[in-house]
């Protein structure tokens, strides 16, 4: 077959980066609250800054947590895209009741070996279960791929909605995705590859962490709270 029969494969990328840290949450679950984040580690969203794809297409979820960690990483030296829609979708699960609840004493209350606040298909009381979360994110994705085939897609967003676009890309196995830890300010890229008789996705990497290398900046992979200790680097 020459080069001219074979048929066309378009890749398209997704960089996901989860939100910087919160702070201010008082220990408890938050959820779909829209509370900001720590940006102040400047070297972090530096280092975030050199993986990430110039040209691409910028989005966010309607949280403003994750719009602080994109103008930090453009604060940091990243050239700021002309755009960056919102997108409500790739909001956070709705805990519904269990906002505002100990996070460390909720889960703790939660089976052994639980990597989520429920199982997949749990309901919490007022809010959505992370089949929703998954449905939904799923949606935007599929569209997205078809309005911007081709291209480097950069989302800013949340664990759970990086989860569940790590779902998607295992062949739609949402249940699969709980396994993978999804640290605050990490990289993970998952590529569409679709031709006229496939569509499929890799999975280059999960939760990178390109400052990792530097011990002073552990507080941006651990559990956001104030149980945490913002970094000494500040921006400015």
């Amino acid at each position: 077959m020459s080069n001219t029969d074979k048929p066309l494969t378009i890749t398209t990328r997704w960089w996901w980066v989860r939100h910087a840290p919160v702070r201010e949450d008082g220990g408890c679950i938050y959820g779909q609250k829209d509370l900001g984040c720590d940006c102040s580690d400047r070297i972090v969203f530096e280092a975030v800054g050199k993986i990430l794809p110039r040209n691409a297409i910028w989005y966010a979820s309607n949280l403003k947590r994750t719009h602080q960690t994109a103008s930090a990483i453009w604060s940091a030296g990243f050239p700021k895209p002309s755009e960056m829609p919102y997108v409500n979708a790739f909001a956070e699960q709705h805990l519904g009741e269990w906002q505002g609840l100990n996070r460390a004493a909720f889960l703790a209350s939660r089976p052994v070996g639980s990597h989520w606040f429920a199982e997949i298909d749990e309901v919490p009381p007022g809010g959505e279960s992370f089949m929703d979360l998954y449905n939904r994110t799923c949606g935007a994705i599929e569209r997205i791929n078809a309005e911007q085939a081709g291209r480097d897609i950069v989302v800013v967003a949340h664990g759970g909605t990086i989860r569940a676009a790590i779902g998607l890309a295992l062949g739609g196995q949402p249940e699969k995705s709980m396994a993978f830890d999804i640290d605050n300010c990490s990289v993970t890229r998952l590529d569409h590859i679709s031709s006229a008789n496939y569509g499929g996705w890799r999975l280059p990497m999960v939760n990178q962490q390109p400052w990792i290398a530097d011990a002073s900046h552990n507080a941006m992979h651990q559990p956001a709270g104030p149980e945490v200790e913002p970094p000494e680097t500040k921006l400015g």
